[in-house]
């Protein structure tokens, strides 16, 4: 059975209903919602030349009240403004030297215009004035919890519910009933891991592929791991609330078996239920930490889109690491974007971006 989708089309964002009778208040709270899951989104350059250039944008802002549109204007203005002071040489070197040394990500130059647009949502939130004095509020460790924020904005990613669907669809016709079969190991319980599982889409669709697996198999169970260095998409994902758009990838029988519709002032939205939730954790975990809050190896391991991050010696340390956590016969999924070539490792290649460790 292919784990087909209902569209090829990524999932994307829609902001929360909004009431006609608005207030600044709502306004802000509405601004934040799309700052929080998009950072500074294209369209933002759009509103401020007062226009919206496509049938798009202009859905994108269905809804605004002209007063909504003037707050919404101002709020972007100062972000560009601050955009375009943009880090000196001297600070974005700090922050690159910090975020390598807290997460082995590496920023390169490429990503400088990224950090500077996710770092201004810092500068708002802190209120402090510019990118300077933000590093030396930093250096100084006068507010250590602000190293988390700066993680979190950083290394906060884009994902939706059944991306790169060829893992999924090998997942259930390979793996799985290998595993039924015994002929992974004696193990009862599948183990799995989601080593960088984002806002909760990727191991939401890993679950609805083991239940909907695991209702015809007696005797079996399955165990889900999911981690990620930001507490805050952590906390977005143990949450599992999704607008209807980031169901888009989810066959509409799946919306009504494994999600619970909102009403009122939650109309619009879904929430994963509980049942589904029951064997899965998560967890903060930093990769390169010397341990993490597990002891018993795993049949597979997600990690997807997250190499591309690193330089070389990160990913070989990666992939090493991984391996001492997988059983012999175990699989590791990696991004389609990624590949081990160049990389020394143990394990075999199966197809492209699955890989397993020999027996």
């Amino acid at each position: 059975m292919q784990i087909g989708i209902a569209s090829n089309r990524a999932a994307q964002t829609k902001p929360e209903p909004i009431c006609a009778h608005n207030s600044h208040a709502n306004t802000v709270a509405r601004l934040k919602f799309y700052e929080d899951r998009a950072m500074l989104e294209p369209w933002s350059v759009s509103l401020l030349n007062g226009r919206m250039s496509n049938q798009s944008e202009n859905r994108k802002l269905k809804g605004f009240s002209p007063i909504d549109l003037e707050v919404l204007r101002e709020q972007t203005q100062r972000c560009s403004v601050s955009a375009r002071k943009g880090l000196s040489d001297k600070d974005y070197a700090f922050i690159r030297e910090l975020v390598y040394r807290e997460t082995r990500i590496n920023l390169g130059d490429s990503k400088r215009e990224l950090a500077t647009a996710r770092l201004g949502k810092r500068l708002r939130a802190t209120g402090i004035p510019d990118f300077s004095t933000y590093c030396k509020m930093l250096k100084s460790n006068s507010n250590s919890g602000e190293l988390y924020h700066l993680i979190d904005a950083i290394s906060t990613n884009h994902t939706f519910f059944f991306r790169e669907i060829n893992h999924f669809n090998f997942l259930n016709q390979k793996v799985l009933p290998e595993f039924a079969n015994g002929r992974l190991d004696r193990s009862n319980t599948l183990r799995i891991w989601s080593c960088a599982c984002s806002t909760g889409e990727e191991p939401y669709s890993i679950a609805i592929t083991l239940e909907e697996f695991f209702e015809n198999v007696a005797g079996k169970a399955w165990q889900l791991q999911c981690s990620d260095i930001s507490t805050r998409v952590l906390d977005f994902a143990s949450k599992g609330i999704y607008d209807r758009d980031r169901l888009q990838q989810v066959r509409p029988e799946w919306h009504r078996k494994y999600f619970q519709k909102g009403e009122r002032q939650m109309a619009g939205y879904f929430r994963v239920r509980n049942e589904l939730k029951r064997n899965i954790n998560f967890h903060r975990v930093n990769l390169f930490a010397q341990n993490y809050p597990w002891n018993e190896k795993f049949h597979i391991i997600f990690c997807r889109n997250v190499m591309i991050y690193f330089d070389r010696a990160t990913q070989q340390d990666l992939v090493s690491r991984l391996a001492r956590q997988l059983i012999p016969g175990g699989y590791l999924l990696i991004g389609h974007a990624e590949s081990l070539a160049g990389i020394k490792h143990p394990y075999e290649s199966i197809k492209p971006a699955i890989y397993r460790l020999p027996v």
